[in-house]
């Protein structure tokens, strides 16, 4: 028996996107707005544009407010740092501006962000506090391998986190012999651990499960979970016996999998005062350019968005120098992520 599952990738905590269209702006089910700003100037990118700043329990989101199509989503997961710098800012003159140092794709950007409004930290505050809020729930969104998931054989259980099953005598087939162990079905995750050795555990949150399949092995009937590729791409083996509890509890996992998916809980918890309005009432509308855009998004940003973000603009030593065949000659080696076309868009912008 298999079951691949309809999974909708998460992106929005994991990628950097530029001038995303507007249903990449709304938020997916499971993302809830927590806080937003106007007044809010990109003075990396936009030095000058007056936009609005959304921060969600995944991402940050701005947006130009005359031309909604220029913006940014940055995702917390690529977050390296987050400090404040001086800038000088085309609208507000020599002022502190939020920093933030990214990483996606083995590329670095940096993103200035300057409240146009004086005398306010909301823009630090808040920005700050979601960024720490997601860094300690990660569990929720990541698979983890011998965590401290376990005292006195009882799992330590998220602030969300709901047991709906425990079933003792569970081997995990990752080895020769096999372990035997307990295993946990929550609303959120699967978790396994060792008799024997509790640190000897695994958790597997819903939203990084591929597929769930039943299938044979050298120890018999299986339960088997593979995990996304961003997620390891695991293939995690399980005996449950007798058989007919093996189905049942592959169907449970279905089950609670489909209403999870329905409603994701990400585990970002951080409350403002002021009430914020829905996401879709703060996001202007806008209709599509009738061109074709060439590329695959989520891949390296236009050569526009690579030139005014680029963490690395003013390095200070060339890269090693390489033969291309294409132009015959030695080049500066390219970084990755870009090819030599991109960089040829670079001198037509």
């Amino acid at each position: 028996m298999d079951s691949t599952l309809d999974t909708d990738r998460l992106w929005e905590d994991r990628d950097v996107r530029f001038d995303v269209p507007l249903s990449q702006m709304k938020m997916r089910s499971g993302e809830r707005l927590i806080d937003h700003l106007d007044s809010i100037e990109d003075t990396k990118g936009n030095n000058g544009e007056r936009g609005r700043l959304m921060v969600t329990n995944l991402r940050i989101i701005w947006h130009s407010t005359t031309l909604p199509r220029i913006n940014l989503s940055v995702g917390f997961s690529t977050v390296i740092n987050i400090s404040t710098r001086a800038v000088e800012s085309k609208l507000r003159g020599n002022t502190e501006a939020l920093y933030i140092l990214t990483r996606c794709n083995n590329t670095r950007f940096e993103f200035i962000f300057t409240n146009l409004v004086p005398d306010t930290p909301r823009l630090f505050t808040s920005v700050l506090a979601v960024q720490r809020a997601y860094e300690t729930s990660k569990l929720y969104r990541d698979l983890k391998l011998r965590g401290a998931l376990i005292a006195n054989k009882t799992l330590r259980l998220l602030p969300l986190e709901e047991v709906y099953d425990k079933i003792n005598g569970v081997w995990n087939l990752s080895s020769d012999q096999g372990n035997l162990g307990t295993f946990y079905i929550t609303n959120v995750r699967l978790v396994w651990h060792a008799e024997i050795n509790e640190s000897f555990n695994v958790s597997i949150p819903y939203v990084q499960m591929r597929a769930i399949k039943i299938r044979d092995s050298k120890f018999g009937t299986a339960l088997v979970v593979e995990s996304l590729r961003n997620a390891g791409g695991y293939v995690l083996g399980f005996r449950i016996d007798p058989v007919d509890r093996l189905q049942e509890v592959m169907k449970e996992i279905q089950s609670l999998y489909r209403v999870y998916s329905a409603n994701p809980i990400f585990g970002v918890q951080y409350k403002i005062e002021d009430k914020i309005e829905p996401l879709e009432q703060l996001t202007i509308s806008y209709e599509e350019d009738d061109i074709e855009i060439t590329g695959e998004m989520g891949s390296a940003p236009s050569s526009d968005a690579f030139t005014a973000y680029y963490a690395d603009g003013n390095k200070e030593e060339d890269g090693e120098p390489v033969f291309c065949e294409k132009l015959g000659l030695a080049i500066e080696s390219i970084k990755e992520g870009f090819t030599l076309e991109s960089l040829w868009e670079v001198t037509g912008i």
